[in-house]
């Protein structure tokens, strides 16, 4: 790997093989929690289990979660704070494949839809878990992002370079 930091790197598994990570939208480990999401959200709106306003709202913010956790971890700008947020997001796909058995138990979902939605949290929580090892295994640091006056500075500087040079 070289010091770009992490957003530029290419990282394998993540995106497709050897695809830039530019973003946490880039991820498919968030691409996976957004279709998640989608799911629960689709099945909370059906029959009796959209009548369950509190298992509801806990089993959408619980999915919810996991993706946002994914996106600002993502932004935070250090792997440190990346794992950290990230293990808030593998908590979160437990917490739904709790709930998702209350949702079973009540008959709200039956077994195929149960072990349909359980089978993608765990694969979630797995892709969590290869990036928390990828991080922490990582031999460079992602770099902080600049301010604005950063950058500007920066270019400037480079400009100015240039004009000595001629």
């Amino acid at each position: 790997m070289n010091d770009e930091g992490f957003k530029s790197s290419r990282v394998q598994g993540l995106k497709g093989q050897g695809s830039r990570v530019e973003s946490f939208e880039d991820l498919n480990v968030y691409q996976q929690a957004r279709n998640l999401t989608n799911k629960i959200y689709e099945i909370t709106r059906q029959g009796s289990f959209s009548k369950d306003y509190g298992l509801v709202d806990q089993i959408r913010r619980a999915s919810v979660s996991i993706m946002s956790n994914i996106a600002e971890g993502f932004e935070r700008g250090t792997n440190t704070e990346f794992i950290q947020f990230l293990y808030i997001a593998k908590g979160s796909c437990g917490k739904v494949r709790a709930q998702l058995m209350i949702a079973l138990d009540q008959k709200y979902i039956d077994e195929n839809t149960y072990q349909s939605l359980v089978d993608h949290c765990r694969r979630i929580s797995g892709m969590i878990s290869n990036l928390i090892t990828y991080l922490k295994g990582s031999k460079f640091k992602r770099q902080p992002m600049k301010t604005m006056a950063e950058e500007i500075n920066e270019i400037l500087q480079q400009i100015k370079n240039e004009q000595n040079e001629k």
